[in-house]
């Protein structure tokens, strides 16, 4: 039974991706194509709806098919044509889908900095490629120190996509772990969290550096599996009881806007702080979660 209903959810999930991604690339292409940047910015609305459309689809339908239960605390006064930065734990895969869940139409639509590879899957790498998401190279602090023209280059997909992201109501997404939590990685970092790996600021960093001013705040989110790390399979299946979903809007610190994190080792130090301090009050409320 229980992979005939991941068969079924999967292929509904599918059609469902067949149905909005099509028209979505499309419209990109479209856009793409316009010489003048008033008239493509008229289609930013169009692309938008169709990507939540489709998110709203794919929520109803994990709502539908399964009885997990979301516990969600969200702040008041959220804008759906606001300008804010995201930050998020990363626990599982499950996470993409609960945060789509449960910002979908709230706030502006999450746009992730992907990995470049990504690009290549299919019909999904087209899709993410129309809405600009940002494909970078995620280059390790190693690969950066042998060629730091990696980092520059980075940097500079950062930029190009924040600039687009000036133009529209945006939520740029930072996991800022920068993969998913597991034992094993936890113990190869020998981090100083019970329950998080060690946050990563140079990402966060570039963004607050390429928009300044122009992000209203930061969103941060605290989630929680109480009955373990979740994979795909185990949503689909039915077989996750509960979410617990904490949401906290943060003002961003003036002094670490424009700052050159790079370059600048006592501005690196600051933000490194002000990152590791937002950790500390994350790792103490999963513990609360998790027993309450």
């Amino acid at each position: 039974m229980l992979w005939l209903r991941v068969v079924v959810i999967v292929s509904l999930i599918a059609l469902n991706t067949l149905v909005h991604v099509p028209p979505l690339v499309l419209l990109a292409l479209v856009k793409a194509l316009l010489p003048f940047a008033g008239l493509r910015r008229w289609f930013n609305p169009l692309l938008t709806g169709l990507a939540e459309s489709w998110i709203a689809v794919n929520s109803a339908m994990i709502g539908a098919f399964t009885r997990t239960d979301f516990q969600v605390d969200l702040p008041a006064g959220l804008q759906r044509d606001g300008h804010y930065l995201v930050l998020a734990n990363h626990q599982s895969w499950v996470d993409i889908v609960v945060l789509q869940k449960v910002f979908n139409r709230r706030i502006p639509l999450l746009r992730f900095f992907l990995k470049r590879s990504l690009f290549w899957v299919p019909v999904l790498g087209l899709a993410w490629w129309a809405l600009d998401f940002p494909f970078m190279g995620r280059y390790s602090r190693q690969q950066i120190a042998r060629n730091p023209e990696l980092g520059r280059r980075d940097m500079e997909t950062t930029r190009k996509a924040c600039a687009k992201f000036a133009d529209i109501p945006v939520s740029v997404m930072n996991f800022v772990e920068g993969t998913r939590m597991t034992a094993a990685k936890h113990a190869s970092q020998q981090s100083p969290y019970q329950h998080l790996l060690k946050p990563k600021s140079g990402g966060v960093a570039f963004v607050l550096d390429a928009m300044g001013s122009g992000l209203q705040s930061v969103i941060d989110v605290t989630l929680v599996y109480p009955a373990g790390r979740p994979s795909m399979i185990d949503l689909i299946g039915n077989r996750v009881p509960q979410v617990k979903v904490l949401v906290r809007q943060r003002p961003i610190p003036a002094e670490l806007v424009d700052g050159d994190y790079q370059g600048d080792r006592q501005f690196r130090v600051r933000f490194q702080h002000w990152m590791n301090t937002l950790w500390e009050e994350k790792d103490q409320q999963i513990s609360r979660l998790l027993q309450g």
